[in-house]
């Protein structure tokens, strides 16, 4: 099982689900945080696509900070962390 945050976020006047997986120790040593953004209606995915960089940058600077610590179930701020099966 996985513990994953899940957050909405606004980007460009679009609703977006954003999921932030944790920090993991892995093969390689240290791997992540990692995330997935999912649009939630048609012209935010074609925000999305068009702003794909804008976006990405946006995320690693707001939610995936050293103030949140994603180590954790929660995010310290947030505590809505859910477990996937």
């Amino acid at each position: 099982m996985t513990n994953y945050v899940v957050k909405q976020i606004v980007v460009g006047k679009h609703k977006f689900d954003l999921e932030v997986y944790p920090i993991r120790e892995g093969c390689n040593g240290t791997e992540g945080p990692y995330y997935e953004i999912f649009p939630l209606d048609y012209e935010a995915s074609l925000y999305a696509f068009s702003n794909k960089e804008k976006i990405n940058q946006l995320i690693k600077k707001e939610h995936l900070s050293e103030d949140y610590n994603i180590r954790t179930t929660g995010n310290g701020k947030d505590h809505d962390a859910v477990k996937s099966c």
